[in-house]
């Protein structure tokens, strides 16, 4: 069922935008090794959605990359559900940290692609998303992701963080 409606479209970018403003959260939690347990709930689920609504309001005549980014989405993001769930003990707070941050970087990955297809100063100066603006936007963004990825992962440690 494929609805694609502009009401439809509004909730998908919607949910989107809740996913990579608390994508942010996160990420800024793990350098600061904060859990912010309701943050991660809200992006695990939030991005989910974005990747479900993606497949289920729009007309599906192909695959697209939107299509693999969203099926890639999903399974990184059910290895985070499953490294969530074993409360950060062991690897599975690097397994958790790591799958975050790659579901956080495919959602801004998307929200590059999505900003130079539909602002017109950005598609003029890559139209078909092949141009080197396009591909030095998000090369800069996979570094910048890397590093805060590697980052995040060696200063999460919230059993280590004393509560008053």
């Amino acid at each position: 069922m494929h609805l694609g409606s502009p009401a439809l479209t509004f909730l998908h970018v919607l949910i989107s935008v809740i996913g990579l403003v608390s994508g942010l959260i996160v990420a800024l939690g793990f350098l600061g090794s904060k859990r912010l347990d309701g943050w991660n709930t809200t992006f695990l689920w939030s991005t989910i959605l974005t990747s479900v609504t993606g497949f289920i309001f729009f007309p599906f005549h192909k695959v697209t990359p939107g299509h693999i980014v969203g099926a890639i989405s999903l399974v990184i993001l059910a290895v985070a559900l499953v490294a969530r769930s074993k409360q950060y003990s062991g690897i599975w707070r690097a397994v958790y940290v790591i799958t975050a941050m790659m579901a956080f970087y495919l959602n801004t990955f998307v929200l590059i692609a999505q900003l130079f297809m539909k602002v017109p100063a950005l598609h003029a100066l890559a139209p078909t998303g092949t141009e080197g603006p396009f591909k030095m936007a998000q090369l800069c963004v996979l570094v910048i992701f890397l590093i805060a990825t590697i980052a995040a992962t060696l200063k999460f440690h919230p059993e280590r963080v004393r509560t008053a």
